[in-house]
């Protein structure tokens, strides 16, 4: 079960280190010029986090997104926080206690800081990456690496993601970019499904449909098996993203929202 909930935790992270790709650093023109569409300050969206097996469904944990507009070297920033965490009935077996920050340059939609700090039983991860977009340098804890002009971080990724304009894609269509990670340049994308409206427990709506490239490892199958939905509308929130995994499956609905920068039209019906 220890692995498991390690999974849960880590796809709360919608995409984040589920990527894989050519280590080569790759610049996207489309994507160094992407601007903020989707969302605004304050925001806040919560899901929950179901494991399962055989036909049931064990709700394992939570996760937690939020926005707030402060300042970062004297830039306007996107402070964004990703929160993810057993439930208490699964910490004596193995508690997790995650939290995802990245400072996100307001007009460029680049990363300028990321912050990580882990705690899943006990194991513990703490990182902070520092971006500086004139030298196309990242200084890291463990020393400086190299980066494309254009690159994002693990929680930026996302919200980068959500300011896709999907209707300049045809279905099947790739969309690149590329994400420092763990030390790493990674050139990744994510495959365009097309619309479909979709039953979440929360309810119904009008969706965007895609599947990132998955690294294939201990828990997750390779290949493109993670599939995401987000909203058809303005905001592209993900609604639900769910991935197989060596037993069983993960699925992530979103449960809650707050402060949508626009109208979630794409709602048909609240369950």
């Amino acid at each position: 079960m220890n692995k498991v909930v390690i999974v849960i935790i880590a796809v709360t992270f919608l995409l984040a280190s589920a990527f894989t790709g050519n280590k080569q650093p790759v610049v996207d023109s489309t994507f160094c010029s992407i601007r903020n569409t989707s969302f605004k300050e304050e925001e806040r969206i919560s899901y929950t986090v179901y494991y399962t097996v055989v036909g049931l469904y064990i709700n394992a944990g939570t996760a937690v997104f939020t926005t707030r507009l402060t300042q970062f070297n004297g830039k306007p920033v996107y402070h964004v926080v990703g929160t993810g965490l057993t439930h208490p009935s699964y910490d004596w077996i193995y508690r997790v206690r995650d939290r995802y920050e990245s400072y996100i340059d307001t007009t460029t939609m680049q990363p300028l800081r990321f912050v990580r700090n882990v705690d899943e039983g006990g194991y513990k991860i703490n990182q902070l990456y520092d971006f500086n977009k004139a030298t196309n340098v990242v200084k890291t804890e463990k020393g400086e690496y190299a980066v494309p002009t254009c690159v994002q971080d693990v929680l930026s990724a996302i919200y980068y993601a959500r300011n896709i304009d999907f209707g300049k894609y045809k279905v099947n269509d790739r969309i690149p970019f590329t994400m420092f990670l763990d030390y790493e340049n990674f050139n990744l994308y994510i495959r365009y499904l097309g619309r479909e409206t979709i039953k979440t427990k929360y309810g119904t709506f009008r969706t965007i449909k895609f599947k990132p490239l998955l690294v294939k490892g201990t828990i997750f199958e390779g290949g493109e098996n993670m599939t995401v939905w987000v909203t058809d509308d303005a905001n592209h929130i993900p609604v639900r993203i769910e991935s197989p995994i060596v037993v069983g499956k993960v699925k992530v609905d979103m449960m809650s929202y707050a402060n949508l920068r626009y109208p979630l039209r794409s709602l048909v019906g609240i369950r």
